[in-house]
């Protein structure tokens, strides 16, 4: 099995994070395979990934070997992809195709401003919208990240200085379709006057770590007809066809997952701090298992029902253990 580092998780170490219960396994996603459901719903061997949810945060979640989740929100597909692609997948694929799907109604054709491009987030919607045959501009901070865009195939890279309206609209005076602000709250109102009139601005990331708009004052704060959303959704956001579709055009040579970088377990400290210093250019993922670097098939998802408890997944290849009837996870 695999899972990947998001944000979310930094600030839920940092304390800055809100409705998190002690103590607790981080991670809001793993991949794994399954050995048994006790509903029959999914085949012993089945891949599947998971996400969201409350993993982290009402209960543990991915950063372990073995972890447990509520049978609802797993998606099952198929891949020979190595572990390393496949974790990275689940929580970056999601929360890309909701922005567009939910948050933006992105259509083809349309200009998209991606607000924190070189993110793994960004880097995925990135992926997905060229798929669809939309226009992309994406911002970096770092100059030195620009030629990771570059070859994303982004049609516009802009170096982010908190100021980038005017450069959009130099290029689209009537400003772009739409726009995904990952970065937070310090950039939303550039990024708000860089969309037209009844275009829409989608708030869904905080590399920033900030999120709060202080005084909000709508008038005063929202440009004339342009519509801001948010989006936080799960994995019934993500429908199965869409990641194995997404996943075969990996494999085909069609769609690049963006890695940054894979660690061990016991390289979290490692890997968290490199995610909070903001140089990763990618997705950061950890294989739990040492031995289990490359096959999909090797490490095992236990269903199991707990005795007081829903069905759950446990990624477990040796001991098992119950629990008090919530979904559990162990190193």
């Amino acid at each position: 099995m695999a899972f990947g580092l998001n944000r979310s998780e930094l600030r839920t170490r940092l304390g800055l994070a809100e409705g998190v219960t002690f103590p607790r396994v981080l991670g809001i996603e793993a991949t794994g395979v399954v050995d048994l459901d006790p509903s029959g719903t999914l085949a012993p061997g089945e891949q599947v990934m998971t996400m969201m949810g409350g993993m982290g945060r009402v209960f543990d979640g991915g950063y372990a070997q073995y972890t447990c989740v509520p049978a609802a929100q797993v998606i099952p597909f198929n891949s020979l992809l190595d572990w390393a692609v496949l974790g990275a997948v689940p929580e970056m694929l999601q929360t890309a195709y909701g922005s567009l799907t939910v948050g933006l109604d992105a259509q083809p054709g349309q200009t998209l401003l991606v607000r924190g491009g070189t993110s793994s987030v960004g880097l995925a919607t990135a992926v997905l919208v060229k798929r669809q045959g939309l226009t992309v501009l994406a911002t970096t901070r770092d100059p030195s990240k620009a030629e990771v865009l570059t070859r994303a195939s982004i049609d516009h890279v802009l170096i982010d200085d908190g100021e980038v309206a005017a450069r959009v609209r130099a290029l689209y005076p009537d400003g772009v379709d739409c726009a995904l602000e990952l970065v937070g709250t310090p950039t939303l109102p550039d990024t708000l006057a860089a969309v037209r009139v009844h275009g829409v601005v989608c708030f869904t990331g905080m590399l920033s770590n900030e999120w709060i708009v202080k005084d909000f004052y709508p008038i005063g704060y929202l440009p004339r007809g342009v519509r801001l959303t948010a989006y936080g959704g799960d994995a019934d956001d993500l429908p199965a066809p869409v990641l194995q579709s997404f996943l075969d055009d990996v494999a085909a040579g069609r769609a690049v997952i963006p890695i940054g970088r894979v660690f061990a377990l016991d390289e979290i400290r490692e890997a968290h701090a490199l995610m909070e210093s903001g140089d990763a250019r990618g997705k950061l993922v950890v294989l739990p298992w040492p031995d289990e670097r490359s096959s999909p098939w090797r490490s095992r998802t236990t269903w199991q029902r707990s005795p007081r408890g829903p069905s759950c997944a446990r990624w477990s290849r040796h001991r098992r253990r119950w629990t008090d009837g919530r979904c559990c996870a162990s190193r």
